[in-house]
């Protein structure tokens, strides 16, 4: 990901991995290495060889949609832990009752 940010960076500036590796200060090989994501740099070394294009690294977080039921997962966690434990124990005696047929 990483990356794939950088090369499509340096490409957009029309700069070679060597150029790049010269202006930063390194290797064209480590230019090469990080392209390819075969090392994660670190946040600053990144920075570094985005600021030498004359690009800011940005970074984000989004939030991660799992698919779960929020309004069930929040009526859950109003419950006290022994109505939860409770609720465990009846849908666990429920399951047991009703094998699974393997297909």
């Amino acid at each position: 990901m990483a990356g794939h940010a950088l090369r499509e960076a340096r490409r957009r500036h029309g700069v070679s991995q060597a150029r790049l590796a010269a202006r930063a200060g390194t290797s064209q090989a480590a230019i090469s290495r990080l392209e390819r994501e075969t090392v994660s740099p670190t946040v600053d070394t990144l920075e570094r060889l985005f600021d030498v294009l004359g690009e800011a690294l940005v970074l984000t977080a989004e939030p991660i949609e799992y698919g779960h039921d929020r309004t069930l997962l929040r009526r859950n966690l109003a419950l006290s832990p022994e109505e939860r434990i409770r609720r465990g124990i009846e849908w666990s005696n429920a399951a047991m009752r009703f094998p699974r047929v393997p297909r």
